[in-house]
């Protein structure tokens, strides 16, 4: 690994990693969210960091599986809605996608994608309720 990998670099490499896993909990949606949590900007259109946010929130607290993620994001999609808008905190989470990926690849690295995920989630912990009342109304 290269050591002027940038963090989308390094993004882009777990990404083929995660989709070339072969687990069926599919950890790849864990490394979509927890990135596009982290990287939105005020150009991120609603619609991304509403389901990243549901995303690192189903799995961290409610322990889904990448694939259960994927579902609840299929479930939301089906209803045109107008998403909601979060704040964004200046921290985002004290583990980056390169930290991630200096991590040894399997379980080591495996993990510390669980914790990537706690660590941005943990971020916008501000945001829980309305994650957890938009979440409510499509029972999940």
């Amino acid at each position: 690994m290269s050591q002027r990998i940038s963090n989308r670099d390094a993004y882009h490499e777990l990404s083929c990693y995660t989709l070339t896993h072969g687990h069926p909990s599919f950890i790849h949606q864990h490394v979509v969210d927890a990135f596009a949590a982290q990287e939105a900007d005020e150009t991120t259109k609603p619609i991304a960091l509403t389901f990243a946010l549901a995303g690192l929130y189903l799995h961290v607290e409610k322990g889904l599986s990448g694939r259960q993620v994927q579902l609840a994001h299929m479930k939301m999609a089906q209803r045109k809605r107008q998403w909601p808008t979060f704040s964004l905190p200046r921290e985002r989470g004290t583990i980056t996608a390169l930290a991630v990926l200096r991590a040894a690849p399997g379980e080591e690295r495996d993990k510390a994608i669980d914790s990537w995920c706690a660590s941005v989630w943990d971020a916008f912990r501000g945001s829980r309720k309305v994650v957890v009342d938009l979440l409510a109304e499509y029972g999940l």
